[in-house]
């Protein structure tokens, strides 16, 4: 059984953290983990409040899951506060491949992890990354710089790595205007995939992409190919949301998908 595990906020909408990973996890065909680092109240327009669980919960729950599955690959996306980050760090086990969202602010302007744990994300968990994903705003608080071009995010990149991860994907959403462009930077160079820039606004797409990425890993994918798989897995759920604000729609490789709320499955 091929394996991956999330952990990250749940999303009482459904559409970004824990739930949107298992979404991920099962369109790819990969059994999808859980543990639960924050409890949130939020649909897809806002964050209404969010509730960290204690570091004890975290490490519990890690430790039944690892005692139990052979994991292929770990994913962090909202962890909260350094307490938590701390149990992470001290109980993810050694070797399986991590894939590191690092969720600092919702898209609506909440935040998601207090700014005192930045540090503790830099120091115990980016340098055992397989790959980080920061959008432009992470990458920012990441590598201590502005990001607003193409140039910016490969530099970005270059600290983050330097940080010690073995990969780094700056995503360009937020960039203005043009393609939507999304940078891999590694020890090898930097690699780019663009795509269509979608005129409306979706929920959830760092949560799945990087989910996406952790399956493909987990598959046993170099990073590179994973970038790409997982970008292409994240565009056609853009492309397919039909509009937003609101979810995505999650598409396997085989045409299953979860259509958006008030619309009826095939």
């Amino acid at each position: 059984m091929i394996a991956a595990c999330s952990v990250a906020g749940s999303d009482s909408g459904g559409g970004a953290g824990i739930q949107a990973d298992l979404k991920t996890f099962l369109a790819l065909e990969v059994w999808g983990l859980t543990v639960v680092t924050a409890v949130t109240a939020q649909n897809t327009r806002e964050v209404r409040g969010t509730w960290v669980l204690p570091p004890e919960a975290v490490r519990a729950q890690i430790a039944a899951v690892a005692d139990d599955f052979s994991i292929g690959a770990w994913k962090t996306g909202m962890l909260g506060n350094a307490p938590v980050i701390r149990a992470v760090a001290e109980t993810l086990p050694e070797g399986a491949a991590l894939v590191i969202d690092p969720v600092m602010v919702s898209t609506s302007g909440h935040r998601l992890l207090a700014e005192d744990a930045v540090r503790d994300l830099v120091e115990l968990l980016v340098p055992r990354a397989a790959v980080v994903t920061p959008n432009l705003p992470e990458a920012e608080a990441l590598a201590g710089m502005s990001v607003a071009t193409v140039e910016e995010m490969a530099e970005a990149g270059r600290r983050i790595l330097d940080l010690g991860a073995r990969a780094v994907v700056v995503k360009g959403g937020h960039l203005s205007g043009g393609a939507a462009i999304d940078l891999l930077v590694d020890r090898d160079g930097t690699a780019s995939l663009s795509g269509e820039r979608y005129p409306y606004a979706v929920h959830g797409s760092g949560c799945c992409f990087s989910a996406a990425l952790a399956a493909h890993l987990a598959r046993g994918m170099p990073a590179r190919r994973a970038f790409a798989a997982a970008r292409a897995f994240i565009d056609e759920a853009i492309r397919e949301a039909a509009g937003g604000p609101g979810p995505l729609r999650i598409v396997n490789p085989g045409g299953a998908f979860v259509r958006r709320p008030g619309n009826n499955l095939p």
